[in-house]
C-alpha cells in the first residue's frame, strides 16, 4: 500500500480534470493584452480620455484575478507540479501590471505615453508566455 501512494503522480488541483487555476488565468490574459490595445487607442485617438480609464480597469481586474491564479499556481507547485516557470512569469507579470497601474494613475497623455505603452507591452508578453506555460504543464 505504501508502495502504491509513494509512486502516485501529484496532480494539480482540479475540478472534473481541469486544473483551477485555468479557470482564473484567462482573465488577466486578456485584461493585460486589453490594456496595450485601449492604450494604443489612447495614442490614437488625439487624446480621448476614455480609452486611459479603459486601461486603468482593465489592469485592476487584471490584477485581481492575476493575484487569484498566482496563489493556486504557488499551490500547486508546492506539491510538486510543473508550474513554477509559469508560476514565476505571471509573478513578474503581475508585478509590471502593479506598476503598470501605478503609472496609469497619473493623468492624460503622461499616463501612456512613454512609461504606460512600455509597461503594457512588457506585461502583455510576460502573461500571454506565463498563460501558454501553463497550458503546456499540464497538456498530456
Amino acid at each position: 500500500m505504501d508502495e502504491t501512494v509513494a509512486h502516485r503522480p501529484v496532480r494539480p488541483i482540479s475540478i472534473v480534470r481541469q486544473p483551477i487555476y485555468s479557470l482564473f488565468l484567462p482573465v488577466p490574459v486578456v485584461c493585460f493584452v486589453g490594456a496595450l490595445i485601449t492604450d494604443l487607442s489612447y495614442l490614437n485617438s488625439g487624446g480621448n480620455l476614455l480609452w486611459v480609464n479603459f486601461s486603468a480597469w482593465l489592469l485592476a481586474a487584471g490584477l485581481l484575478f492575476g493575484a487569484i491564479a498566482l496563489v493556486i499556481l504557488l499551490i500547486d507547485a508546492v506539491r510538486g507540479g510543473a508550474v513554477w516557470l509559469a508560476f514565476a512569469l505571471l509573478l513578474a507579470a503581475w508585478i509590471v501590471g502593479f506598476i503598470n497601474s501605478l503609472v496609469h494613475a497619473r493623468d492624460g497623455w503622461t499616463a501612456v505615453a512613454g512609461a504606460g505603452l512600455v509597461l503594457s507591452i512588457i506585461g502583455a508578453l510576460l502573461v500571454l508566455v506565463a498563460g501558454w506555460l501553463s497550458r503546456q504543464a499540464v497538456a498530456p
